[in-house]
């Protein structure tokens, strides 16, 4: 079963090591919104040839493709030997839904890795490093990148960050701007983990709040809950139903200018609950 979300709403996006093949086909019918079958840190060097033909068979099949592809790729950063094998291998595969490239710092990286590949194959930059945030607008703005990525594990080894909240405000923040700024949807934050529930709640509820859409998880048990949290609350949309209901979709009537925001907020939060086929009387 692949997912009906688009990628541009995805909020949970699980990991799963290339060297893993027999984790493919459970992990693209689990809950997860949008798999990456990881091609990078996932697997090391010597077995990176044998995972790389393993994704090339999973996702050679279009039978079960889907609206949205079957997985994405997360491929070796442009640095590397690996970068343009990966891109030669899965360039035209009818199961590939999407590009994820690691330790992206520029948009001309991402330019040169989608001149290897069809025309409209939409690229995540994978955000892991001081550089990389430094040139987050620059990096969104190329024109194949839909979303962007961060990646919190390496960022911080790049910087020597803490993984608390405040240590990592500022470059989840420069990101948020960045995807904003350059008219993407929001950024993925870094996976957690942990596998203490209270800590996921913890880490979901920053990300929220800083404005990030969607999450990375190592564990497809996490994803039910990132799913929950980026999603609109029962109360929330039964409110934004009820504002809509007054002041019409189109705002027809809208009494003064209070309450164009209370309708603009309204709408996203209906557009959000449509997307993700969620309704206030479930």
């Amino acid at each position: 079963m692949t997912s009906t979300i688009p990628y541009t709403h995805a909020r949970s996006w699980l990991l799963v090591s290339a060297a893993r093949p027999e984790k493919f086909l459970p992990a693209v019918e689990g809950p997860a919104d949008a798999v990456l079958l990881d091609l990078e840190d996932g697997v090391v060097p010597a077995a990176k040839a044998a995972a790389r033909e393993a994704v090339v068979a999973f996702l050679g099949d279009a039978d079960d493709a889907g609206e949205h592809g079957r997985a994405w790729v997360r491929i070796n950063d442009t640095s590397t030997p690996y970068w343009a094998d990966d891109l030669a291998a899965l360039d035209g595969l009818p199961g590939l839904a999407g590009i994820m490239l690691a330790k992206s710092e520029s948009g001309s990286q991402v330019d040169d890795t989608s001149k290897r590949l069809r025309a409209g194959v939409p690229i995540i930059p994978l955000i892991e490093s001081s550089r990389g945030i430094e040139f987050a607008f620059e990096t969104a703005s190329a024109d194949a990148v839909v979303r962007l990525a961060f990646g919190s594990g390496d960022f911080r080894r790049d910087t020597g960050a803490g993984a608390n909240a405040a240590a990592l405000a500022y470059a989840r923040g420069r990101l948020v701007v960045a995807a904003g700024a350059a008219n993407r949807a929001g950024p993925i934050d870094g996976p957690t983990p942990s596998s203490d529930s209270s800590v996921l709640a913890a880490d979901l509820a920053v990300a929220r709040t800083m404005g990030l859409s969607g999450k990375l998880s190592l564990r497809a048990t996490q994803c039910p809950d990132i799913n929950r949290a980026f999603s609109p609350a029962r109360d929330d949309i039964a409110w934004a139903t009820d504002v809509i209901a007054t002041l019409g979709i189109d705002g027809e009537h809208v009494r003064d200018g209070s309450d164009l925001p209370r309708l603009a907020r309204a709408r996203r939060i209906r557009a959000l609950a449509d997307v993700f086929g969620e309704d206030s009387t479930d």
